[in-house]
């Protein structure tokens, strides 16, 4: 973990963002290479951090783990190089990608446990094994057989009603591929940035409790501006530089 905290955290960052796909959408029948293919203009993970959406080819360094990805599945000749391992593959979507980024990666073949008590909340569209179906399968005892619905009250994960309709089959998705990455990129500018503004815009006077606590004013400043500093590390030349019209207010 030492080494990866120094891998990521280069040229004075010291922050990463979180990023997953679960599950990670892997096609049934297909490849992991042939599924990457078509992730070349959105990338199959989405950002958990605060802040926007990550950029593809917007990278400093990133560690990626995907787990559920049968490394026995027999993949296709014409498509992959002789001797070409599943990790190899990702680790050349990742470069393809991310050209110049530091990429290091893993791929291990147990999937992640959807049984019970794990929500069945999934599209009808997965296996029992978590692999996306170009259609739903009907009544077959390898499929997903829908039953009922069960509403719970509260705000939809769709948000487009109040209740939340909760699909139930008779035969449950079991467990599901699924990616979980860290990335040192430059959507944490926006992040960091953004809670320098926030924070700079406070009236410390009424803090006088905090204060009190022990904290003192000069180094609340002096943290701020070292704040500001780690922001700008994520700074690109393609970066809005929202900051050079901006004043301390110290």
């Amino acid at each position: 973990m030492l080494h990866l905290a120094e891998a990521l955290t280069f040229s004075g960052r010291k922050v990463v963002a979180a990023l997953a796909a679960v599950p990670f959408p892997l096609v049934h029948g297909h490849s992991l290479l042939d599924t990457l293919r078509t992730q070349q203009q959105a990338l199959p993970w989405k950002l958990l951090s605060a802040g926007g959406e990550q950029q593809v080819s917007r990278c400093f360094a990133q560690s990626v783990v995907l787990r559920g990805i049968c490394k026995e599945r027999k993949q296709p000749a014409a498509t992959l190089h002789a001797g070409e391992t599943e990790e190899e593959v990702l680790q050349h979507y990742l470069q393809t990608l991310f050209p110049g980024a530091f990429s290091t990666c893993h791929v291990l073949e147990q999937p992640c446990s959807t049984l019970p008590p794990y929500p069945q909340f999934f599209s009808p569209l997965l296996t029992k094994q978590g692999l996306l179906l170009d259609k739903p399968l009907g009544s077959s005892s390898t499929g997903n057989v829908h039953l009922s619905t069960v509403t719970w009250p509260g705000k939809s994960l769709l948000g487009r009603q109040k209740g939340l309709t909760r699909v139930l089959w008779s035969t449950a998705v079991e467990s599901i591929p699924v990616a979980a990455a860290l990335q040192s990129a430059p959507v944490l500018h926006t992040v960091l940035h953004g809670l320098y503004k926030d924070l700079r815009g406070l009236d410390v006077r009424r803090w006088a409790a905090f204060f009190s606590a022990g904290v003192e004013e000069e180094e609340f400043w002096e943290a701020l501006h070292d704040l500001r500093t780690l922001a700008e590390c994520y700074k690109t030349h393609l970066e809005a530089d929202e900051s050079e019209d901006e004043t301390d207010s110290d």
